[in-house]
């Protein structure tokens, strides 16, 4: 950050401030969230990433206080590699907005059979 600011002519400081903790999805919300997912599309459209992601989330404060799993929805156009497309975050990022209707519908019956269970 020092470089850039320099080469605008400018000073920066910046404090790293530790904020996020890493996400851990629990074992057993997983599972449910992968049996939910492949009774509503199939189970060729549920799976587990090969690579665990080392990431930190918002969501993950949640996850401090219940059992829970940050689940991904994919949105990668067709004919595009998810290998290979840019991340969520690139400012090249392309989304096939079809799968909106999806997306809602798992989390809606997400909803419901977790309400059922605790019903």
């Amino acid at each position: 950050m020092r470089d850039i600011a320099q080469g605008h002519g400018l000073t920066a400081e910046a404090e790293y401030v530790d904020g996020y903790p890493v996400t851990v999805n629990d074992t057993a919300e997983t599972a449910f969230a992968m049996a939910t997912a492949a009774d509503i599309f199939g189970a060729g459209r549920a799976r587990t990433p090969s690579q665990p992601l080392a990431g930190a989330e918002d969501f993950s404060f949640v996850m401090q206080q219940v059992p829970g799993a940050f689940i991904m929805l994919g949105a990668c156009p067709a004919g595009a590699d998810p290998q290979t497309a840019p991340s969520n975050h690139s400012a090249v990022a392309v989304f096939d907005d079809a799968v909106l209707a999806d997306g809602a519908a798992l989390y809606a019956e997400l909803a419901l059979r977790r309400l059922a269970v605790g019903a």
